[in-house]
């Protein structure tokens, strides 16, 4: 049996050149850094430009009470993060985007889990099942938000029309009257777009070992176990992809809120993106609206920190 040595491994044979030294390779990596870089700057400078210009005028404009002309602007100091802090419209505009993260989230890691598992087990019409779920991620949701909204009215919405057709009119529902029929309502819409969700472990338990599986099912494992057990601990930095991207698309999830329930009844399906559009151009409260803004930036910093941290002692 031939064995292979150190000097084997690192000394080169014949007229071949020598190996560089370690610190070649450094060098080689830092200059390979320094062009990064340069192509990465100009961007860089372009992005702290605007972000510096767009925070530094909504610092500025909520501390002012003032309307859309900007004009005869007030210094009121902080008075407007004061009033929008102490606002119970805000406070359940902010707890109501906080639920439906934690129900997005939910959603994704049962059901998006589920459905990607079922579709990764080589089932027949596996593209055309792919295809149903991940095109309404695909489609703009104001387009979508809007055509449910219309079928959820309550006079000649084509929900009630449909349960009255077949008998069960008395199931007909004010949809966007009744707080708890609303809230059902934007839970359908957002189970409805889990299609990215699903991309995502279709993608990952691709690179799960064939290996692993098998022997999972020689030892005797059921599918329930190979799922909860192997599958599910396996593709945690997956999981944890599907919560930021979920949470953080929750603090902009105007448009399906907008062009759905648009808030109804009451203000009770209001998220904070539908909150500080209607303080800007329903009551002309721009300094109110920016302070607003800015609260509700510092909320999600505050997410984007945590799942940061939690994602760095997961890997």
């Amino acid at each position: 049996m031939t064995r292979v040595t150190t000097s084997k491994l690192t000394k080169p044979r014949g007229g071949s050149k020598a190996l560089p030294p370690r610190g070649g390779v450094s060098r080689v990596a830092l200059k390979g850094g320094w062009y990064a870089v340069g192509f990465l700057a100009p961007l860089g400078i372009l992005y702290s430009v605007y972000f510096l210009f767009s925070f530094g005028i909504l610092g500025v404009v909520s501390t002012q009470r003032v309307g859309l002309t900007f004009r005869n602007a007030v210094d009121v100091g902080f008075q407007n993060f004061v009033l929008v802090a102490g606002d119970p419209a805000f406070q359940g505009a902010l707890m109501n985007t906080i639920a439906f993260a934690a129900f997005s989230v939910a959603v994704s890691l049962s059901l998006g889990f589920i459905l990607a598992m079922m579709l990764a087990s080589g089932i027949r019409m596996r593209r055309a099942f792919y295809t149903i779920f991940l095109l309404p991620s695909l489609i703009p949701m104001s387009l979508f938000a809007t055509v449910f909204g219309r079928m959820l009215e309550t006079r000649d919405g084509a929900i009630n029309e449909f349960l009255r057709a077949i008998g069960l009119g008395f199931a007909a529902q004010d949809w966007l009257g009744d707080p708890t029929a609303a809230y059902v309502a934007v839970g359908v819409i957002i189970t409805y777009a889990i299609g990215l969700p699903i991309m995502y472990y279709s993608t990952d338990v691709a690179q799960v070992q064939a290996s692993v599986m098998e022997s999972a099912t020689l030892d005797g494992a059921s599918v329930w176990q190979i799922y909860r057990i192997m599958l599910f601990p396996l593709l945690r930095t997956t999981h944890i992809t599907v919560i930021l991207s979920v949470v953080l698309g929750s603090f902009r999830a105007f448009d399906i809120i907008y062009f759905s329930t648009a808030g109804q009844p009451g203000g009770r399906t209001d998220i904070t993106g539908t909150y500080i559009y209607k303080a800007t151009l329903g009551l002309d409260r721009i300094g109110y609206a920016a302070a607003a803004s800015i609260l509700v930036l510092l909320v999600a910093l505050a997410f984007s920190v945590v799942q940061i941290i939690v994602r760095r002692k997961a890997l």
